[in-house]
């Protein structure tokens, strides 16, 4: 997980090891790092998913 502030938001982008596939979210700064990373990680599924 990857986490850059941008202003009041911060975009979190997942990338899965085996694949190099990367999604990511942007989520309001206010937020949890938990909940950022878990949105993060059910978009990369979703693309993974996505992709077979």
């Amino acid at each position: 997980m990857e986490f850059v502030a941008l202003g009041n938001s911060v975009k979190v982008t997942a990338i899965d090891p085996a694949s190099g596939v990367e999604a990511s979210v942007v989520c309001p700064a206010s937020a949890s790092q938990h909940a950022m990373a878990q949105a993060a990680r059910r978009k990369l599924e979703y693309v993974l998913r996505k992709k077979t």
